[in-house]
């Protein structure tokens, strides 16, 4: 069985520890989820080329399907989830991309609230040792 309180102790030595309170940390790591989050959803998007009547055929082997991509509406239709139809059973947009899409602007604004919260901690911290010392040296 894994000892969970040795494991902490290790983390604590490593400095580990406070990287969950330090803000930079997470306005880091939402910097780094939208900068893969932005590529992705070019992908995506771009995925049908300029033709995709043209991408169907002769790049994926699909038959294309008009009058189905016309009783969807416009393809691709809007920001979020991607779908660029070839027929009923072809999707040029590949399957990990709306996947990856959500998780990545989970990421993004997990990662933006936990920045404002260990700022406002951070600022709390700091306006409370300045109170503290300032009413001891009087």
């Amino acid at each position: 069985m894994i000892d969970l309180m040795r494991m902490t102790k290790v983390i604590k030595v490593f400095g580990k520890a406070r990287l969950r309170w330090n803000p930079g940390f997470w306005f880091g790591s939402s910097i780094v989820a939208g900068a893969v989050l932005v590529p992705v959803w070019l992908w995506g998007a771009l995925s049908g080329g300029l033709d995709a009547a043209e991408t169907c055929t002769l790049g994926k082997g699909q038959r294309f399907d008009e009058s189905y991509r016309q009783a969807l509406g416009p393809q691709p239709s809007g920001p979020f989830p991607l779908h660029n139809m070839c027929n009923a059973s072809y999707d040029l947009v590949p399957s990990w991309v709306n996947p990856m899409l959500a998780w990545l602007a989970v990421i993004v604004t997990g990662s933006l609230i936990a920045t404002v919260v260990t700022g406002v901690v951070q600022l709390r911290r700091v306006l409370s040792e300045r109170r503290s010392g300032e009413r001891s040296t009087v």
